[in-house]
């Protein structure tokens, strides 16, 4: 489908190298810079993808209904690609996520169903309730369920974004990046096409269900799901590391002060992640991470409200 109106802003983003975080032996880390997508995510690519396809393949028509179950991020995306193509889109989402989000989407159009999480945070149990309730909507007439875990557009959506990497760099020692659905870290890595490099994998210390097999709740919006992401291909991976979201979020406010980043959690724990990484590269090494979203969704989160 040929894209149309704000869908062609989608893709293409920078890469920026740190300039002023000190880097271990030397080694060049750069940073795919994804909060310069309309959303503010790298989330779009994944929604123009699976929308694109339902409604090339007749899947999805004007004026049907999407549905998904989401942190905010996602359907952001959604709802932004979903007005731009003539569709609605409803969201089941949860207050334990910024409420920015929740106005971003409803700014695009979007109906905003919000499950309680009583103070628990990201939990495995409230992810389920959530995605109980989006397959309840979704059997309704002249609906399309977005299925970000499963959809293998998902997947697609993400290869752009490795070949926009590639045709920058060439190639590169390390791609390292936080899991959620593992679409972004998988696409990307295929678009890489990288037969020499490593791919590292980072989850949240609160939620190491990736290296221990079981999740717990944490503040990371968008990644550490609590079961095995679909798209994630264990053989691939070199290493799978835990990152302390604490450290995570001090990392965001050092990019923001430092290096004139403003991103998300997960950008944060990117980042902290390949700056362990680069402890143990050879002098001079290329890493490549992603910064998946802009920091003005997290205002109102305990992120950058320090005090």
């Amino acid at each position: 489908m040929k894209k149309i109106g704000s869908l062609n802003l989608i893709g293409n983003t920078p890469l920026i190298k740190l300039q002023n975080i000190k880097v271990p032996n030397n080694v060049e880390i750069w940073i795919k810079y994804e909060a310069g997508n309309p959303t503010g995510s790298y989330k779009d690519r994944m929604a123009l993808s699976v929308l694109s396809e339902a409604m090339k393949n007749g899947k999805v028509k004007l004026g049907d209904q999407v549905i998904e179950y989401t942190g905010g991020s996602t359907g952001s995306s959604l709802a932004f690609v979903s007005t731009s193509l003539g569709l609605n889109f409803t969201a089941v989402f949860s207050d334990a996520f910024s409420s920015s989000k929740k106005q971003t989407m409803e700014a695009f159009g979007a109906k905003v169903i919000v499950e309680k999480s009583y103070g628990k945070g990201i939990t495995p149990e409230l992810l389920s309730r959530m995605k109980t309730k989006a397959y309840e909507l979704s059997q309704k007439p002249n609906t399309f369920y977005a299925d970000q875990f499963g959809s293998i557009n998902v997947l697609k959506g993400y290869i752009p974004m490795g070949k926009e990497i590639k045709n920058k760099l060439g190639n590169i020692d390390v791609f390292c990046a936080s899991v959620g659905t593992g679409g972004a870290i998988m696409g990307t890595w295929n678009g890489l096409n990288s037969h020499n490099s490593k791919l590292v994998a980072f989850e949240p210390l609160q939620s190491p269900y990736l290296t221990s097999g079981k999740g717990g709740p944490h503040l990371v919006e968008g990644i550490g799901v609590g079961f095995e992401p679909p798209f994630l291909n264990r053989e691939l991976i070199s290493d799978i590391k835990c990152i302390d979201q604490v450290d995570a979020f001090k990392m965001c406010r050092r990019l923001a002060k430092e290096e004139g980043l403003f991103c998300g959690g997960s950008t944060g724990m990117n980042v902290f992640g390949a700056l362990e990484v680069a402890k143990d590269l050879k002098y001079g090494s290329k890493v490549v991470t992603l910064a998946c979203d802009n920091g003005l969704k997290y205002l109102n989160s305990n992120i950058y409200q320090t005090n």
